[in-house]
C-alpha cells in the first residue's frame, strides 16, 4: 500500500534512504522495558529499512497508549495494529484552512516513527504532501474514493457560499458530502473543521460552517485546536486503527483523552494563580519569573485541551511555557468570544471556588492577614502554656499551692493565678 502512496508523487522523505539515520538505541530484536508485541519479520525489515529499532517503535506505541489515557496493558495491541499489513485507507481533504494542522501533524513527538506510520497507513490522498496537481490530483481523489471504508480526515471549514472554495468545478459542500458517504469514520482536524474557526468569525463572508454541520450519520470526532497538538491527531488515528472505532468524546465531540481537562488545571503556572501572583505586563518581573498570565489575557481557565501535558516539538514547550497566554483556540467561536486576546476574561464559569484573579488576590491578602493574626494568637497561647508549665511543681511535690498547675480532681477546667478551687 505504501507503493500506491509513493506513486501519487509524495515527497522523498517517504523513501527509506531519505529518512534521518538514527543511532541504534537498541538491537532490532530488543524488547521494550514494559511490554512485548507480536511483530512480523516483514514489519521488522521495514523498521530496519527506516533505521528505527524495535525498542524505539515499541516505546512510541507506549507513548501513544499513554496519550490516549489507555491502560498500559493495551500497548501491545496498539503496536500490533500499527504493524498489521492490512491498513485502513486514509483520505485527507483540505478546504478553508492554512495547512497548519497538516504541518502540526508532521511534527508529532517522534517524527521518524510518525513518518513511518504515514507509510504504513495507506494515505491515498493528501493535497499538501502529494506532488500531483490539477487533473492528476482529481484522478487520484476519484480513485481513492471509489472503494468505501476509508478514514476521512477533513481540515478547514466548509463554505456554504456558492463560489467560495470551488475545486474542480465542485463546491466544498458537494466534495465533502460525496467523500463522507463512503467513509468508515470522519476526523475533523483543527478548529476550522471542528467549529468553523477563523473563516466563520464575524462577519463570516463565506458562510463557513463546521464539518459536523454538513456530515450526518457517520462516526465523527473533532480534534480541535489552531493547530491541534500533533500527538492528539496521531493518537486519534491510532485509536481507530487499534480498535476499529473512534475514542470516547465530550459534549463537543472532542476526544476525552485530549480534551477532558482544563488547561488551567494542568498549567505549570497554576500555583502562581492560587498564590495571587500575576504578570501585569509582558517583560515585568512577574512575567520573567513565570507567574500566572491570567491578567495578560490567558484563556486557560475557560479552555479544554492537553497542551500543558503533551506539548509540541517532542514535548519541548507550549505557548504558556514560552511566556504567551492561551488564546482558547480549541473552543467554539474562539475568535469572537476570546478576543481581545490580551484582555482578562470577565467571568470564568464552572470554576469551583475560584472566580477572578482580583478576588483570588484579595483572598490571598485576607488569608495572609488571617494567618498573621492566627500566628499572633498562637504565640499568646504558647506563652500562657509555657507560663503554666513553669509554675507547675516537680513530679511528686504534694504541696503545690491551689490554683497552680492542672485542674484539681473534680475540677472542670484550668484556673488562673488567684482563682480558688471550686
Amino acid at each position: 500500500m505504501a507503493q500506491r502512496v509513493v506513486s501519487l508523487g509524495f515527497p522523498s522523505f517517504r523513501k527509506p534512504d531519505a529518512l534521518p539515520v538514527l543511532p541504534p538505541a537498541q538491537p532490532d530484536n530488543a524488547t521494550s522495558d514494559d511490554f512485548d508485541a507480536d511483530l512480523s519479520e516483514g514489519f521488522l525489515e521495514t523498521l530496519r529499512a527506516h533505521k528505527v529499532s524495535r525498542r524505539r517503535f515499541l516505546g512510541y506505541c507506549a507513548t501513544l497508549t499513554a496519550v490516549l489515557a489507555l491502560p498500559a496493558a493495551l500497548a501491545p495491541r496498539v503496536a500490533e495494529a500499527l504493524a498489521a499489513t492490512n491498513k485502513p485507507r486514509v483520505v485527507w481533504l483540505e478546504f478553508q484552512d492554512c495547512t497548519g494542522c497538516t504541518e502540526s501533524f508532521l511534527r508529532s513527538s517522534d517524527p521518524d516513527v510518525g513518518q513511518l506510520i504515514l507509510d504504513l497507513i495507506s494515505l491515498d490522498y493528501q493535497e499538501t504532501l502529494m506532488a500531483a496537481a490539477g487533473t492528476q490530483a482529481e484522478a487520484a481523489k476519484a480513485t481513492a474514493l471509489a472503494e468505501p471504508g476509508y478514514l476521512l480526515v477533513v481540515e478547514g471549514s466548509i463554505p456554504n457560499n456558492v463560489g467560495a472554495c470551488t475545486i474542480g468545478g465542485q463546491s466544498a459542500t458537494d466534495i465533502l458530502t460525496a467523500a463522507a458517504s463512503g467513509a468508515a469514520a470522519v476526523l475533523a482536524v483543527g478548529t476550522c473543521a471542528t467549529f468553523g474557526g477563523i473563516p466563520a468569525a464575524r462577519p463570516n463572508p463565506t458562510s463557513a460552517v463546521s464539518v459536523s454541520d454538513i456530515v450526518a450519520g457517520k462516526p465523527l470526532v473533532n480534534v480541535s485546536g489552531c493547530p491541534p497538538v500533533p500527538d492528539n491527531i496521531a493518537a486519534t488515528i491510532v485509536h481507530f486503527l487499534s480498535f476499529g472505532s473512534l475514542p470516547a468524546a465530550d459534549g463537543l465531540g472532542r476526544p476525552l483523552f485530549a480534551y477532558g481537562n482544563r488547561i488551567h488545571d494542568a498549567c505549570e503556572r497554576r500555583g502562581h494563580y492560587d498564590a495571587g501572583e500575576f504578570a501585569v505586563t509582558f517583560g515585568d518581573e512577574g512575567h520573567a519569573n513565570g507567574w500566572c498570565l491570567y491578567r495578560l489575557g490567558c484563556k486557560g481557565p475557560d479552555t479544554y485541551n492537553s497542551c500543558p501535558t503533551t506539548r509540541w516539538n517532542s514535548g519541548t514547550s507550549w505557548p504558556v511555557a514560552a511566556g504567551h497566554g492561551c488564546i482558547g483556540c480549541s473552543e467554539p467561536d474562539f475568535w469572537d468570544t476570546m478576543t481581545p486576546f490580551y484582555a482578562t476574561l470577565p467571568d470564568v464559569h464552572d470554576f469551583g471556588v475560584e472566580a477572578t484573579s482580583t478576588e483570588i488576590g484579595l483572598a490571598v491578602v485576607a488569608g495572609t492577614a488571617a494567618l498573621f493574626a492566627a500566628h499572633g494568637v498562637g504565640k499568646a497561647v504558647q506563652a500562657h502554656v509555657a507560663g503554666r508549665a513553669a509554675r507547675k511543681p516537680p513530679a511528686g511535690d504534694e504541696h503545690a499551692p491551689p490554683g497552680h498547675g492542672d485542674a484539681p480532681a473534680g475540677g472542670s477546667g484550668d484556673q488562673t493565678d488567684g482563682e480558688a478551687a471550686p
